[in-house]
């Protein structure tokens, strides 16, 4: 005679595969927040990634969507663990147990295995950390800054995922427990949930709307801006909503209609089709998760070949192997000095060029802050600009230029792509020690690479330079070099040449280009407090010049083509890395969630195939069925998400500028590279997952 207990024993034994499922399901969700927040949290990270700046935000947009997937994701398997559960329940009423008898050991197994299951995900995913950030260390690149600190902080948020999780089991055990149809109880495993069917417009509008959503949400900060004066808050966002709206609809019409026509041969695949329909609400839901993580992994993975393919370019078109500049009040190396370094290693020093500048101010509209709204005013000392006369900026480029008086010319990239740093409103450029000043206009750009970029060069004509030098003193004056190297470059000479130039300077260059010192001088002289003054972002050191902040930021960071190419990992790996990390856990999470949906589909649907085997189904005919059950659930999410993810990027990249440069075509061109290994990864696990399935079902 078997007693109450040895039954619910024997019954929950019998369901141990689907509390395996529920344990697991837990255990991922776990660990893939906590190794997320606990690299958002991380010092290592924090220190350089600039608060504030894209990246910080990106890493930020792409873990709420993270969180949303994994909330989901345990939701899903709470309600697929208590659906099987439901059976045990009904058998046990039927035959007399009440509700309050099983309650207390429902309640002890659900807060057993959901509270063991997230406390060892949690505790999995500081090992998780380490072990991935070790492994980039180890196989890729390693610095001192690449040594990862980790703030305990990071398990508040895990605290409140586990809170959760637990909360969220005990209220579906205490839903199903007041259930009183026990018939209802015991068949709910085997109850479907069919969509409504939209038609067939369906699909195609939903493209639609995803498109729309994402020209709106992404120009929508913009246009606000433009037409009220003011920032946006964070509502704005609202309007990407119709993005997964798109997206809920595209999956919608996936489930019930697919995006083949069925017209020549209305059975083909029919029992496929047919089982996705009946369970529709829940693969929707499966699909609309997965699509979203999938987008956030390719979002993070872009930002790797955006940022090398550029710089490979840069540097490997460069003319010259090394230039640097600094301010005349600095005792700087001479070129025998440099050239005496160079011998060290076997090189002698070529093409050696040198022209002077001068640092001025300048006038222009200023964008004057108030809370959140903003007004453009004039601003006599708006800012400082780096001027060089035409004679020496042809001297030293070989580029023919020809500036007029009264007028000046900024350096540019040849395809003109960081004009948006520049100022092309100045009317004034003065003096900032005798406060003279000579009006100018702005004439056009005029180009060469390697002078390009934040915070700029412009040419002024010879006779309006040396008008506007007189007086100047040496901490407003620059110079700027240029050389090559004879025979093959030595990246010792470069490192030591480095580190010679750094050591050369004194504490009053010690600072960020992003620091304008006519801009403190005008704010100290109006009795208010200049920002770079209390920023840390100015914190520069020279004891720490290989930090990447430092090779980064400083004003007068030389350029070396060697160095830069070897040393491109060392100083962008925490950006790298982390980016990196972010795709790897959302790539995981969608492939774990594809996976347990069809494992769910096997599951489930056991009693159809065994009704198709009875019937004479052949087992290559019922293989055929697991194929195009598992094919759409990994097909779809992984082309929607890859594909509108591409699409962002480039508009993205088109609306930096209104234009796609070179580096940003071969940067799109590697994404695309990259989305095709993306594909082939999830090919690999659906084709594990076919197979898994196929066992379970003994095909």
């Amino acid at each position: 005679m078997m007693t109450m207990n040895q039954l619910e024993n024997k019954l929950r034994r019998a369901d141990r595969k689907q509390a395996v499922l529920y344990l697991f399901c837990n255990f991922v969700s776990l660990l893939l927040i906590t190794a997320y927040s606990a690299m958002m949290f991380s010092p290592t990270v924090l220190l350089v990634l600039p608060e504030g700046g894209d990246s910080r935000k990106q890493m930020v947009a792409i873990f709420v969507l993270a969180l949303f997937g994994c909330v989901v994701f345990t939701v899903y398997a709470s309600n697929l663990f208590f659906r099987k559960k439901s059976r045990q329940l009904g058998a046990l009423m039927a035959l007399g147990a009440s509700r309050k008898r099983l309650a207390p050991g429902l309640f002890r197994e659900v807060v057993l295995l959901s509270g063991a299951s997230s406390l060892l995900g949690i505790i999995a995913g500081l090992p998780f950390v380490y072990l991935l950030w070790g492994g980039f260390r180890l196989f890729i690149v390693d610095s001192k800054e690449m040594q990862l600190r980790l703030d305990l902080k990071c398990l508040y948020l895990s605290a409140v995922f586990f809170v959760i999780v637990v909360a969220f089991s005990c209220v579906t055990a205490c839903r199903y427990l007041k259930r009183t149809n026990i018939i209802d109880v015991i068949h709910e495993e085997h109850k479907n949930e069919p969509v409504k069917n939209l038609g067939r417009w369906c699909g195609p509008v939903g493209l639609i709307l995803i498109l729309v959503g994402a020209v709106c949400g992404f120009q929508a900060p913009s246009v606000y801006m433009k037409l009220f004066s003011r920032y946006p808050t964070a509502l704005i966002n609202l309007l990407y909503v119709p993005v997964f709206v798109g997206l809920y609809m595209v999956m919608l019409h996936t489930v019930v209609h697919g995006w083949r026509s069925h017209r020549k041969d209305p059975y083909r695949n029919i029992i496929a089709r047919s089982m996705m329909k009946f369970q529709g609400k829940q693969t929707v839901n499966n699909l609309l998760v997965s699509t979203v993580l999938i987008a956030g992994s390719a979002f993070a993975i872009f930002y790797l070949p955006m940022m090398g393919m550029g710089h490979i370019l840069d540097v490997n078109s460069r003319p010259f192997d090394y230039y640097y500049h600094y301010r005349m009040d600095q005792t700087i190396p001479e070129q025998e000095e440099i050239a005496a370094l160079a011998a060290d290693y076997g090189l002698s020093i070529r093409d050696f060029r040198s022209c002077p500048y001068l640092i001025l101010g300048r006038d222009g509209i200023m964008e004057i802050e108030e809370g959140r709204s903003f007004h453009d005013e004039y601003v006599y000392l708006a800012g400082s600009v780096n001027v060089l006369p035409e004679s020496g900026y042809s001297a030293l480029t070989g580029v023919p230029i020809t500036v007029s008086p009264g007028e000046y010319h900024i350096v540019s990239t040849t395809e003109e792509t960081d004009t948006y740093f520049y100022s092309t409103d100045i009317t004034f450029m003065i003096n900032m020690v005798t406060r003279d000043a000579i009006p100018v206009r702005f004439a056009g750009y005029t180009h060469f690479d390697l002078l390009a970029g934040s915070p700029g060069f412009y040419v002024l004509d010879d006779a309006d330079y040396e008008t506007i030098a007189s007086g100047i003193t040496p901490d407003w004056q620059g110079t700027m070099n240029l050389f090559n190297t004879d025979g093959t470059d030595s990246y010792d000479f470069a490192q030591d040449f480095f580190h010679m130039l750094v050591s050369s300077f004194g504490p009053e260059c010690e600072y960020g280009y992003y620091y304008d010192r006519v801009r403190k001088i005008a704010l100290d002289e109006a009795g208010e407090v200049y920002w770079g003054d209390t920023d840390q972002m100015t914190r520069l050191d020279y004891d720490n010049c290989d930090a990447s902040d430092f090779r980064l930021y400083w004003t007068y960071m030389p350029k070396s083509r060697i160095m830069d190419q070897n040393d491109f990992l060392q100083t962008f790996a925490v950006y790298l890395m982390m980016f990196l990390f972010i795709s790897i856990i959302c790539m995981l999470a969608a492939l774990i969630i594809s996976y347990t949906r069809c494992m769910t589909i096997a599951l489930n649907n056991r009693y159809v195939f065994d009704d198709l085997r009875r019937l004479g189904a052949s087992p290559a005919f019922l293989r055929r069925e697991v194929r195009s059950q598992a094919g759409n659930v990994f097909k779809i999410p992984s082309l929607v998400g890859m594909g509108a993810m591409y699409f962002l990027y480039i508009l993205i990249m088109f609306g930096n500028d209104s234009w796609l440069s070179s580096g940003e075509l071969a940067g799109l061109g590697a994404c695309l590279a990259i989305l095709l290994l993306m594909g082939a990864v999830c090919h690999t696990v659906y084709r594990y997952t076919v197979r898994k399935m196929c066992a379970e079902l003994e095909i």
